[in-house]
């Protein structure tokens, strides 16, 4: 059990390096989506709302921080 959920934080981790990419608010809004889908069936979640949630979020941090993207 300990090493499910060592994997799991370890997906986690390299899914929020991911995240944070792209020029554009679409490519923003793609890799966002992406990274919030696949979290989501790492933790068992809904694929639907970690895609949105993934991509809101994402368009979020980086027209707010565009120089960390």
């Amino acid at each position: 059990m300990q090493i499910k959920h060592t994997i799991r934080a370890l997906a986690l981790a390299s899914l929020g390096l991911v995240a944070a990419c792209g020029d554009t608010a679409v490519e923003q809004a793609l890799m966002g989506g992406g990274a919030g889908a696949a979290t989501a069936i790492v933790v068992n979640g809904s694929v639907g709302t970690g895609a949105v949630v993934g991509a809101a979020a994402n368009v979020a941090y980086c027209q707010t921080y565009p120089a960390r993207c």
